[in-house]
């Protein structure tokens, strides 16, 4: 990827979420009091408003739900929803295939891409 990717601002909230991706693992966060996961990550559950959130390890795969290439050449680039196993949804890119390849739907996993002078960023690559 020639592009720079910017570092993610850790808040203290999504601080565990940052410290895993830089050793390649992709969490969420899971309500214990309805059982719903979510992302961003954040203390209080956006489902049922309860603070009994804890982190699980997602297993990192899902299907694209949207996606859209900006850009032209070496500075394209495929900004993307995509719907994790888990149910959460994440904006993220799409990295690893030509951009006309991309479908709706189309099975992935996580990759992480260094960022410029921070945090890895969990991007996804064609499963």
């Amino acid at each position: 990827m020639s592009r720079r990717i910017p570092a993610p601002r850790a808040l203290p909230e999504s601080l565990a979420y940052w410290q895993a991706a830089d050793t390649g693992r992709l969490l969420v966060k899971r309500c214990t009091a309805c059982g719903e996961h979510h992302h961003y990550p954040r203390d209080v559950c956006p489902f049922c408003w309860s603070d009994a959130t804890e982190w699980r390890e997602a297993a990192g795969t899902g299907t694209v739900y949207s996606h859209s290439t900006m850009g032209q050449g070496d500075a394209a680039y495929t900004l993307a929803y995509v719907r994790l196993d888990e149910g959460p949804v994440l904006m993220t890119n799409l990295v690893g295939a030509d951009p006309v390849a991309w479908a709706v739907g189309q099975r992935v996993r996580v990759v992480f891409t260094p960022s410029d002078g921070g945090h890895a960023v969990p991007m996804f690559a064609p499963a």
